[in-house]
């Protein structure tokens, strides 16, 4: 039998039950959960601020676990055989149908309209198809990564989800080798992409956000500038980044706040001519006004934006910490460990940023 956390249905207590433990079709492997994470769309999933969820389900997305079972001969994304007791992760996407309009035509598969997330939008129903688990079934056909001998399972869920969307950012933004980079938010998606824009090429990277203890975390990673939305009206946020550029604002800005407001305040940032990244607003909170005019043409602004990952995203972020694991420790993101019985208490203070980065621990007694 199987202990999992179930949200039976947005904003009441999660419980536990437990489930029996699922036979394996050809194809399929199941997982002894190590780790998962919790992240803002955990928020947004007890609040029910996510379409098609089907309720009841067993959050967790993103997820690092141990080969305990498989039925058939298992590749891991490079083509090499899976053994149990391979410590691994899995891209959280699956089913995506790479014969739709939206992947053959557009290459845009996070749009593909069959496209079903670990911990999202697979229900209870589907199975233990969620980290919040003692175990995760690995339906066949998911794409399984082995993690690379110098990324420890601490860094990995310490990165997150937030490491791989902010990738997707940065392959948007387009950064050049010496370019100044602001990024409007501190969660963990603004600062892995703060951590990934240095990698980029750029020389000058600003952290705007809060609350202090994140910016401190900030330049722990290496950024070279960070202003306190705490103690600064949006005006005087947007003067400090003139101030740091010249007068001209920042090459590329890239929102990762989740509030609409900042949108208006991050295109003020950016230069004429500049670039601007949406990867925040993963939610609908409302409406912004702006000025076409002013704001985007007269400046000549590029405006992006992006949604969810793909397996290129996934596997090259794993890379990256492969390479660069004594550089920045991932690691270091983790605020607490929460068994399943503390999965409450997580969400609660994730939502009220009482930490940067929760890690279920469903072994934790």
């Amino acid at each position: 039998m199987i202990r999992a956390a179930i949200l039976e249905k947005p904003l009441t207590p999660i419980g536990i039950q437990t489930l029996p433990e699922p036979v394996l079709e050809p194809g399929a492997a199941l997982l002894e959960t190590v780790y998962s994470e919790v992240c803002g769309t955990d928020v947004h999933l007890y609040h029910g601020r996510l379409a098609g969820v089907p309720y009841p389900i067993i959050p967790g997305h993103i997820n690092v676990g141990r080969v305990e079972k498989m039925n058939g001969d298992l590749r891991d994304a490079d083509g090499q055989p899976l053994q149990i007791g391979d410590v691994v992760t899995f891209l959280d996407v699956h089913e995506t149908c790479h014969d739709c309009w939206f992947c053959l035509v557009a290459k845009a598969s996070t749009r593909c309209p069959s496209r079903k997330v670990y911990g999202i939008t697979y229900g209870l129903q589907d199975g233990i198809l969620g980290g919040w688990s003692e175990k995760i079934y690995l339906k066949p056909g998911v794409k399984v990564v082995k993690l690379p001998p110098t990324v420890k399972p601490e860094a990995f869920i310490g990165a997150g989800c937030g490491l791989p969307t902010a990738y997707h950012a940065i392959e948007q933004a387009g950064i050049k080798l010496g370019d100044t980079v602001v990024v409007q938010g501190s969660g963990p998606v603004g600062l892995n992409s703060a951590i990934l824009a240095q990698l980029a090429g750029a020389v000058n990277v600003i952290v705007v956000g809060g609350p202090a203890h994140r910016l401190e975390l900030a330049k722990q990673f290496g950024v070279d500038a960070v202003v306190n939305i705490e103690n600064t009206t949006a005006e005087e946020r947007v003067a400090a980044i003139k101030a740091m550029t010249a007068g001209r604002g920042a090459d590329v800005v890239i929102e990762a706040t989740g509030f609409p407001a900042a949108v208006k305040e991050g295109m003020a940032m950016a230069r004429d001519a500049g670039t601007y990244v949406v990867v925040g607003q993963y939610t609908n909170n409302g409406d912004i006004s702006m000025n076409p005019h002013l704001d985007i043409n007269k400046k000549h602004l590029t405006i992006k934006g992006t949604w969810g990952i793909d397996l290129s995203h996934f596997y090259r972020s794993i890379q990256i910490m492969a390479k660069h694991h004594d550089r920045f420790a991932w690691e270091n993101f983790i605020s607490g460990h929460y068994g399943l019985h503390e999965v409450n208490q997580a969400i609660a203070d994730v939502e009220h940023h009482r930490v940067m980065k929760a890690v279920i621990d469903p072994h934790k007694k």
